[in-house]
């Protein structure tokens, strides 16, 4: 991994994709939200915070190792909610 900054802009440019998704599934089906499509979006901010959370954590003995492993839960995480938006 190359930096931090670059951890970050992958959080953002990810899980943003995700929500612009979640914005086209709603406009191409039903033209508007729905509680699917909202806790959707809820679980994605939730997600993010979480993950900025991680990054910007202080108090870690291994940085390499911790940013790897927020970097695997980036990936697992958006895989689910991949998987969610294409089960509504």
């Amino acid at each position: 991994m190359a930096s931090v900054k670059n951890l970050k802009k992958d959080i953002h440019y990810v899980l943003g994709d995700i929500i612009q998704a979640i914005y086209i599934h709603e406009m191409a089906t039903v033209g508007g939200p729905t509680a699917e499509t909202e806790a959707l979006l809820e679980e994605t901010l939730t997600s993010f915070d979480e993950l900025i959370e991680a990054v910007n954590a202080k108090n870690v003995e291994n940085k390499k190792a911790h940013f790897k492993g927020v970097y695997k839960k980036l990936e697992d995480v958006a895989g689910q909610l991949v998987e969610k938006i294409n089960a509504l």
